[in-house]
């Protein structure tokens, strides 16, 4: 697993294994969001399992993420966030798909889509919010949930 912080609260990066539950626990992460296709998510040993939200969805201009998607995924992580927990987001090599839905939550969080978008490029250099299908499901996002959900307040500059 390979990831990167980018707010107090939010991690995006690649598949956990079966050991990195442990590490996510140590960061405070409560919830898993998994953004692959394909095989389930690795369950969680541990009793009581660390919740993860499954959302498959395809990384393609063909078919771009679903706006309903997202907005599941951002209401699973507002909870977590009001539980006191952080949040994991990824997909395969978290550049995309997990990367998009990361900057759904930092836009329910008050940041706009630009503002999302560098913050992600920023804290995670290989990500590519910018390419143009996942850029335009990011604005779309931003366009159907403006407000401010507020887990925790944009920050006033990037630094």
């Amino acid at each position: 697993m390979e990831f990167s912080q980018i707010t107090d609260s939010l991690f995006i990066g690649t598949p956990p294994g079966r050991g990195d539950f442990d590490r996510l626990r140590a960061l405070g992460v409560s919830l898993v969001v998994n953004m692959r296709l394909g095989l389930p998510p690795i369950k969680d040993a541990h009793n009581p399992p660390m919740e993860v939200l499954w959302l498959p969805v395809f990384d393609s201009p063909l078919f771009p993420i679903p706006v309903r998607v997202l907005a599941r995924g951002v209401a699973a992580a507002l909870a977590a966030f009001q539980r006191g927990g952080k949040v994991y987001t990824h997909c395969h090599w978290g550049r995309h798909r997990g990367v998009a839905m990361g900057a759904a939550i930092l836009i329910a969080q008050g940041y706009s889509a630009d503002q999302a978008m560098a913050l992600i490029k920023k804290r995670r250099p290989n990500a590519d919010p910018y390419i143009w299908y996942i850029r335009r499901v990011i604005e779309k996002y931003a366009r159907r949930y403006p407000a401010n959900h507020g887990a925790e307040a944009p920050p006033t500059e990037l630094g």
